[in-house]
């Protein structure tokens, strides 16, 4: 990647795979800094397959793809936890330690990508807690939060070793309207301070209070979107009530079906792939005694510097 480029994701001609099953094909899309993109599409589309292939956990075979300056096709495995250090990333489910409060949870993080002196350790933690209001909540244990706390604090550890881009898969799917939004408040907060963000969400009611570029799945295919005619539909639909957005939502799907379809070999017309399920997940870390299996989600972004994290 071009050093000064402004673009931390650069995808052009991707052809995703998973056990020789084509999953989706030609993905063109761009993420520049400061950027907040959306996802979206139905379940089995291939959202997550794009994300796994962003951080490596798909290779790439066909295609070009760029992250953070990292050449996919090219990267060395060596290299691949110097990548995810750069990506700070939000789960649906909050992975976080249940057997460890706030604090020791944000601390292995640190310890286990290199951070030494107690007060550097302290200082940091403390101040992503406090830009997402959860620095009261430092010893709590995740048992003791809500799931809008722990999506904050998940929000939190994203943030530790400062990544120029969060990718947030489906952060809010298990949280109330109301604890959504402060999350999703959160994450566009970041993009407004100059960092990007990536977010699969099926709510399309975040389009018009955050504004913005939009990527459907559909159909084996990845279709931008934009930002104004979708924001603007669905301004105009929401007084017509959460039905008529339902209505718009499949209207979308179908145009981008029946446009990819057309364009479509007859022989795959019959036949169209779905989105495979459940990629083996990779585990870093494994010499490390404190990363156990029940880390394994996090230990995909990091990779210890010691064998011995307190």
């Amino acid at each position: 990647m071009d050093e000064n480029s402004t673009l931390l994701v650069d995808v052009k001609g991707l052809n995703i795979y998973q056990d020789d099953k084509l999953i989706l094909q030609n993905v063109n899309m761009h993420v520049d800094v400061g950027e907040f993109v959306y996802l979206i599409g139905k379940v089995g589309s291939g959202k997550s397959s794009l994300l796994k292939t962003l951080y490596c956990e798909l290779p790439v075979v066909d295609g070009e793809v760029n992250v953070v300056g990292y050449d996919l096709k090219k990267i060395k495995n060596s290299k691949i936890p110097m990548l995810r250090r750069k990506i700070g990333m939000v789960f649906q489910d909050f992975e976080l330690m249940n057997d460890r409060s706030v604090y020791e949870n944000l601390r292995f993080v640190l310890r286990a990508t290199g951070w030494k002196d107690k007060q550097e350790i302290e200082t940091r933690i403390n101040e992503v807690l406090k830009s997402v209001g959860m620095l009261d909540k430092k010893m709590s244990m995740p048992a003791q939060l809500s799931g809008g706390e722990r999506q904050s604090v998940s929000v939190a550890r994203a943030l530790l070793n400062n990544p120029p881009i969060i990718f947030a898969d489906e952060p809010t799917g298990n949280l109330d309207p109301e604890s959504a939004d402060v999350i999703v408040d959160l994450l566009y907060k970041l993009s407004q301070s100059g960092k990007s963000v990536l977010m699969v969400t099926h709510n399309h009611g975040f389009f018009r209070k955050y504004s913005g570029r939009i990527y459907t799945f559909g159909n084996q295919t990845v279709t931008e979107q934009g930002d104004n005619k979708i924001a603007i539909a669905i301004d105009d639909l929401d007084d017509m009530g959460t039905p008529v957005v339902e209505a718009f939502e499949a209207e979308i799907d179908s145009n981008v079906q029946t446009q990819n379809f057309a364009s479509q070999p007859e022989e795959q017309q019959s036949d169209p792939s779905t989105d495979a399920q459940g990629a083996t997940q990779e585990t870093q870390g494994a010499e490390n005694p404190e990363i156990n299996s029940n880390d394994n989600v996090q230990a995909q972004f990091i990779e210890p510097q010691s064998e011995n994290i307190e």
